[in-house]
């Protein structure tokens, strides 16, 4: 009756995380999705409480209020620039958790074969038949590994997601041989494992691929991190899933699955927008060129406040395209009045969103919606870029590499093919932007210096806030 409720229960909260998963994709539907996600978890987390060796109730409870109170202190400070930051470290704590639980596992089984073991791991442990032994191996020793990629690669993404970490794509000498020949031995170490069942493969392997982890993303660079926390949300799912494989927990492999899959077609997803590979990525990180980038001519020319008002008064069609900028200022509120102010002005206001705008998948809508703007006006990529020439003004805040020409116009440009904004070809186009540095991944954009475009030098907020009073 106990396994029995358990597992109707584990069904039930699969069923929530699809359904949560499912709702995530649309704007309107994502606000009753993270509730499927809360009810799912917490039935998942009652469920496990009180079923089949459930146990240490006091140490149990503090460990859950403990882990709530963190998670509800971090919450409240995390501001929504910081998203992508916070995000990553969660990854390393589930690849760290796969780490401990693998070497839990090995430790269990050689304590049930010496006899001793106790509790309810080696009590399953000891009912399995050698065939399903060297199974279990093999999952604790993929879950440490990708466990241990995850950890590092998450560590390393973070320090660049917070500007600790130089966002530039470094690697040592020999970098893909260095990652090739870990990965190798670390092969090496599974044979070494199933050869003596002891502890010194796994940590061989342990130390290979914490290094992996370290070096991978330390070879990639600051424009492909939205790939990249994809990517490792990719890796925690299938670390989690590991650990529900060695721990004979259906739920977690259910749940492991569907974040190792959707996070892996999200990374396909945001490759394809990039027109890059996921294997480049992953294997040559950003700034890879095979010539000298073309060189850019003319003058940035600023313009004040006023200017920019009148155009705005006098257009008919304006197109906002938002990047991280907007979020580190903090002038999504800003940019929503400004919207409302236009669109009660008669004039038609879009939103044109690139699908790796900011530093994490759907950042740039999530800070729309916070701010209220209507979900029927945010546009992607493939649905507005054909408007543009057919738009008096422009106004790009905060973006750099999703505007840049250069991906068409250069082919040793590194992001040469990348599918972009093609907001040039509009009547006019103003730059929010602080000053005239090149931005997070450090290439030059001529869209800066074409005859239509202004650059609206200054804070976002205070910016887009300035030209409040001048619309009519």
């Amino acid at each position: 009756m106990e396994f029995g409720f358990t597992t109707a229960a584990y069904v039930v909260a699969a069923v929530l995380f699809i359904l949560s998963l499912g709702g995530l994709s649309g704007q309107e539907s994502a606000k009753r999705a993270v509730w499927y996600g809360i009810v799912g978890m917490a039935l998942a987390v009652f469920a496990t409480l009180v079923g089949p060796g459930s146990g240490l109730w006091l140490l149990s409870l503090i460990l859950i209020a403990a882990g709530g109170i963190i998670g509800f202190v971090v919450a409240k400070r995390v501001q929504m620039t910081e998203m992508p930051q916070l995000v990553a470290a969660m990854h390393s704590l589930v690849g760290l958790a796969a780490v401990f639980v693998g070497f839990n596992a090995h430790i269990t089984m050689g304590a049930v074969a010496g006899g001793h073991g106790e509790g309810a791991f080696a009590d399953l442990i000891a009912h399995k038949t050698s065939v399903e032994l060297n199974i279990l191996r093999v999952e604790l020793f993929l879950g440490i590994f990708i466990g241990a990629v995850t950890f590092t690669g998450s560590v390393i993404a973070y320090g660049k997601l917070a500007g600790k970490v130089t966002s530039q794509a470094k690697k040592l000498p020999g970098g893909h041989i260095l990652n090739a020949g870990a990965a190798i031995i670390s092969v090496l170490c599974l044979f070494w494992y199933f050869g003596t069942g002891g502890f010194f493969p796994l940590f061989v392997m342990t130390l290979l691929a914490l290094f992996i982890g370290y070096h991978l993303i330390m070879g990639i660079g600051g424009a492909d991190m939205p790939v990249v926390v994809s990517m490792l949300n990719s890796y925690s799912g299938w670390a989690a899933a590991a650990i529900g494989f060695s721990l004979g927990n259906d739920l977690l492999i259910v749940v492991g699955a569907l974040v190792g899959s959707s996070g892996a077609i999200l990374s396909y997803i945001m490759c394809k927008a990039m027109n890059r590979s996921f294997i480049s990525v992953i294997l040559g990180g950003f700034g890879g060129t095979s010539g000298p980038a073309m060189e850019v001519e003319g003058e940035q020319i600023a313009i004040d406040a006023d200017g920019v008002a009148t155009a705005l008064n006098e257009a008919d069609s304006v197109i906002i395209i938002p990047g991280y900028g907007m979020a580190v200022a903090q002038a999504q509120q800003s940019v929503s009045e400004m919207t409302r102010k236009l669109r009660a002005a008669g004039k038609e206001v879009r939103f044109a969103i690139h699908p790796v705008a900011g530093r994490l998948p759907g950042h740039m809508n999530v800070l729309l919606a916070e701010a209220k703007v209507p979900y029927d006006i945010v546009l992607e990529m493939e649905e507005i870029n054909d408007d543009f020439p057919d738009t008096d003004v422009v106004i790009v805040i905060g973006s750099n590499d999703i505007v840049n020409p250069a991906a068409q116009e250069d082919p040793n440009s590194p992001i040469a093919g990348m599918p972009v904004l093609e907001c040039w070809k509009a009547k006019q186009v103003f730059v929010s932007k602080r000053g005239q540095g090149t931005g997070y991944s450090g290439i030059e954009n001529p869209l800066f210096y074409k005859e239509n475009t202004r650059m609206f030098y200054g804070d976002a907020k205070a910016s887009i806030d300035s030209l409040l009073p001048m619309l009519k």
